[in-house]
Protein backbone atom coordinates (compact mmCIF):
# COMPACT_ATOMS: atom_id res chain seq x y z
CA UNK A 1 0.00 0.00 0.00
CA UNK A 2 1.15 3.58 -0.86
CA UNK A 3 1.75 4.75 2.61
CA UNK A 4 1.22 8.35 1.22
CA UNK A 5 -2.18 7.48 0.23
CA UNK A 6 -3.18 6.42 3.14
CA UNK A 7 -6.75 7.49 4.87
CA UNK A 8 -5.14 8.69 7.90
CA UNK A 9 -2.38 11.01 5.97
CA UNK A 10 -5.33 12.71 4.04
CA UNK A 11 -7.13 13.00 7.13
CA UNK A 12 -3.84 14.73 8.73
CA UNK A 13 -3.62 16.86 5.62
CA UNK A 14 -6.84 18.06 6.17
CA UNK A 15 -6.89 19.05 9.97
CA UNK A 16 -4.04 21.52 9.34
CA UNK A 17 -6.27 22.84 6.45
CA UNK A 18 -8.79 23.20 8.66
CA UNK A 19 -6.39 24.70 11.63
CA UNK A 20 -7.61 21.90 13.54
CA UNK A 21 -4.73 21.77 16.26
CA UNK A 22 -6.19 18.52 18.50
CA UNK A 23 -6.87 17.00 15.52
CA UNK A 24 -3.90 17.53 14.31
CA UNK A 25 -2.84 15.63 17.42
CA UNK A 26 -5.28 12.59 17.54
CA UNK A 27 -4.38 11.50 14.00
CA UNK A 28 -0.45 11.97 14.70
CA UNK A 29 -0.59 9.87 17.42
CA UNK A 30 -2.92 7.15 15.66
CA UNK A 31 -0.57 7.26 12.42
CA UNK A 32 2.50 5.92 15.14
CA UNK A 33 0.09 3.78 17.03
CA UNK A 34 -0.94 1.91 13.58
CA UNK A 35 2.83 1.68 12.19
CA UNK A 36 2.34 3.96 9.38
CA UNK A 37 5.83 5.94 8.34
CA UNK A 38 5.88 8.95 10.02
CA UNK A 39 8.36 10.27 7.53
CA UNK A 40 5.68 9.90 5.41
CA UNK A 41 3.29 11.42 7.25
CA UNK A 42 5.12 14.41 7.36
CA UNK A 43 5.72 14.42 3.81
CA UNK A 44 2.42 13.77 2.24
CA UNK A 45 0.67 15.06 5.08
CA UNK A 46 2.10 18.17 6.89
CA UNK A 47 4.35 19.53 4.16
CA UNK A 48 1.78 19.88 1.47
CA UNK A 49 -0.61 21.22 3.78
CA UNK A 50 1.24 23.69 4.96
CA UNK A 51 2.45 24.65 1.20
CA UNK A 52 -1.30 24.83 0.55
CA UNK A 53 -1.74 26.76 3.57
CA UNK A 54 0.88 29.36 1.93
CA UNK A 55 -0.72 29.28 -1.51
CA UNK A 56 -4.33 30.19 0.04
CA UNK A 57 -2.70 32.84 2.39
CA UNK A 58 -0.94 34.33 -1.23
CA UNK A 59 -4.29 34.29 -2.47
CA UNK A 60 -5.94 36.50 0.08
CA UNK A 61 -8.26 33.63 0.66
CA UNK A 62 -7.05 32.52 4.45
CA UNK A 63 -5.38 35.99 6.40
CA UNK A 64 -3.22 35.79 8.98
CA UNK A 65 -4.90 34.38 11.69
CA UNK A 66 -5.81 31.54 9.32
CA UNK A 67 -1.91 31.07 8.55
CA UNK A 68 -1.03 31.42 12.41
CA UNK A 69 -3.77 28.65 13.45
CA UNK A 70 -2.50 26.23 10.27
CA UNK A 71 1.08 26.33 11.81
CA UNK A 72 0.23 25.80 15.48
CA UNK A 73 -1.41 22.78 13.91
CA UNK A 74 1.63 22.04 12.17
CA UNK A 75 4.02 22.31 14.80
CA UNK A 76 1.72 19.91 16.85
CA UNK A 77 2.01 17.07 14.48
CA UNK A 78 5.54 17.60 13.78
CA UNK A 79 6.22 17.29 17.30
CA UNK A 80 4.56 13.93 17.63
CA UNK A 81 6.04 12.70 14.10
CA UNK A 82 9.03 13.91 14.05
CA UNK A 83 11.03 11.91 16.48
CA UNK A 84 10.19 8.90 15.36
CA UNK A 85 11.74 9.56 11.51
CA UNK A 86 14.82 7.52 10.86
CA UNK A 87 17.62 9.53 9.32
CA UNK A 88 16.27 13.11 7.95
CA UNK A 89 14.90 14.73 4.95
CA UNK A 90 17.32 16.27 2.18
CA UNK A 91 16.87 19.85 3.27
CA UNK A 92 17.53 19.16 6.81
CA UNK A 93 20.87 19.89 5.96
CA UNK A 94 20.28 23.29 4.86
CA UNK A 95 20.58 26.07 7.36
CA UNK A 96 18.65 29.32 7.29
CA UNK A 97 19.13 32.56 9.26
CA UNK A 98 16.08 34.83 10.23
CA UNK A 99 15.52 37.93 11.54
CA UNK A 100 13.69 41.58 10.99
CA UNK A 101 16.37 44.10 10.78
CA UNK A 102 17.32 46.74 13.11
CA UNK A 103 14.76 49.70 14.25
CA UNK A 104 11.77 47.06 12.76
CA UNK A 105 9.52 45.33 15.74
CA UNK A 106 7.03 43.55 13.21
CA UNK A 107 7.76 39.96 13.14
CA UNK A 108 4.47 37.96 11.72
CA UNK A 109 5.54 38.18 8.35
CA UNK A 110 8.93 36.75 9.57
CA UNK A 111 7.57 34.05 11.51
CA UNK A 112 5.31 33.00 8.90
CA UNK A 113 8.57 32.44 7.00
CA UNK A 114 9.98 30.73 9.45
CA UNK A 115 7.13 28.09 9.84
CA UNK A 116 7.27 27.49 6.18
CA UNK A 117 10.80 26.34 6.06
CA UNK A 118 11.03 24.42 9.30
CA UNK A 119 7.93 22.54 7.50
CA UNK A 120 10.11 21.59 4.73
CA UNK A 121 12.98 20.53 7.04
CA UNK A 122 15.57 22.97 7.44
CA UNK A 123 17.15 24.39 10.47
CA UNK A 124 15.96 27.71 11.29
CA UNK A 125 17.98 30.01 13.02
CA UNK A 126 15.60 32.69 14.32
CA UNK A 127 17.26 36.42 15.82
CA UNK A 128 14.10 37.56 16.59
CA UNK A 129 12.96 41.32 15.53
CA UNK A 130 14.91 44.47 15.72
CA UNK A 131 18.18 42.60 14.76
CA UNK A 132 21.46 44.77 14.64
CA UNK A 133 23.83 43.84 11.23
CA UNK A 134 26.50 42.62 13.21
CA UNK A 135 24.08 39.68 15.07
CA UNK A 136 23.35 38.29 11.33
CA UNK A 137 27.22 38.42 10.81
CA UNK A 138 28.28 36.83 14.04
CA UNK A 139 25.47 34.38 13.46
CA UNK A 140 26.77 33.34 10.11
CA UNK A 141 30.22 32.78 11.43
CA UNK A 142 28.53 30.80 14.43
CA UNK A 143 26.15 28.22 11.52
CA UNK A 144 27.79 28.80 8.16
CA UNK A 145 24.14 29.32 6.51
CA UNK A 146 22.63 28.67 3.29
CA UNK A 147 20.49 31.59 3.25
CA UNK A 148 20.13 34.81 5.60
CA UNK A 149 16.96 36.07 5.23
CA UNK A 150 16.09 39.77 6.09
CA UNK A 151 12.56 41.19 6.70
CA UNK A 152 10.90 44.31 7.34
CA UNK A 153 7.26 45.84 7.40
CA UNK A 154 8.25 49.68 6.93
CA UNK A 155 9.59 51.88 4.65
CA UNK A 156 11.47 53.47 7.14
CA UNK A 157 12.98 50.38 8.58
CA UNK A 158 13.57 48.88 5.29
CA UNK A 159 16.45 50.99 4.73
CA UNK A 160 18.33 49.03 7.56
CA UNK A 161 18.54 46.25 4.46
CA UNK A 162 21.34 47.75 2.47
CA UNK A 163 23.47 48.25 5.76
CA UNK A 164 22.71 44.66 6.76
CA UNK A 165 23.76 43.22 3.55
CA UNK A 166 26.52 44.87 3.21
CA UNK A 167 27.53 43.89 6.65
CA UNK A 168 27.18 40.34 5.54
CA UNK A 169 29.10 40.85 2.53
CA UNK A 170 32.13 42.17 3.88
CA UNK A 171 32.50 39.13 6.29
CA UNK A 172 30.77 36.64 4.40
CA UNK A 173 30.97 37.56 0.86
CA UNK A 174 29.67 33.42 -0.51
CA UNK A 175 26.19 33.56 1.78
CA UNK A 176 23.24 34.16 -0.27
CA UNK A 177 20.73 36.44 1.10
CA UNK A 178 16.94 36.79 0.47
CA UNK A 179 14.80 39.90 1.61
CA UNK A 180 10.82 40.06 1.81
CA UNK A 181 8.20 42.47 3.55
CA UNK A 182 5.49 44.82 2.25
CA UNK A 183 7.14 47.57 1.24
CA UNK A 184 9.73 45.82 -0.55
CA UNK A 185 9.72 44.88 -4.57
CA UNK A 186 11.99 42.72 -6.62
CA UNK A 187 13.61 45.70 -7.67
CA UNK A 188 14.58 47.16 -4.12
CA UNK A 189 15.72 44.11 -3.13
CA UNK A 190 18.18 43.69 -6.13
CA UNK A 191 19.10 47.62 -5.64
CA UNK A 192 19.69 46.69 -2.14
CA UNK A 193 22.07 44.30 -2.79
CA UNK A 194 20.12 40.92 -2.54
CA UNK A 195 20.49 37.68 -3.96
CA UNK A 196 16.62 37.08 -4.02
CA UNK A 197 12.83 38.34 -2.72
CA UNK A 198 10.02 36.78 -1.73
CA UNK A 199 6.62 38.55 -1.75
CA UNK A 200 5.03 36.25 0.56
CA UNK A 201 5.70 33.19 3.32
CA UNK A 202 4.01 31.48 0.26
CA UNK A 203 6.61 32.08 -2.34
CA UNK A 204 9.82 31.73 0.37
CA UNK A 205 10.21 28.11 -0.11
CA UNK A 206 10.48 28.19 -4.18
CA UNK A 207 12.33 31.26 -4.01
CA UNK A 208 15.00 30.19 -1.77
CA UNK A 209 15.36 26.82 -3.71
CA UNK A 210 16.29 28.74 -6.94
CA UNK A 211 18.71 30.94 -5.04
CA UNK A 212 20.53 27.84 -3.72
CA UNK A 213 20.86 27.08 -7.24
CA UNK A 214 21.66 30.05 -9.05
CA UNK A 215 24.21 31.17 -5.79
CA UNK A 216 26.01 27.80 -5.70
CA UNK A 217 26.23 28.44 -9.82
CA UNK A 218 27.68 31.60 -9.11
CA UNK A 219 29.87 30.77 -6.87
CA UNK A 220 31.71 27.87 -8.86
CA UNK A 221 32.33 30.43 -11.74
Amino acid sequence: MDEGNHELIRRLYDAVLDMDEDGVTALSRSILAEGIDPGSAVKHGLMPAMEKVGELYAADIYYVSELLLAADALHAGLAILAPHISGRPEEAKRRLIIGTVEGDVHDVGKNLVKVMFEARGWSVHDLGKDVAAEAFVEEQARIQADIIALSALMTTTMLAMPKTIRAIRAEHPKVAVMVGGAPLTREIALSYGADGYARNAGEAIAEAKALLVSHNNLMKE
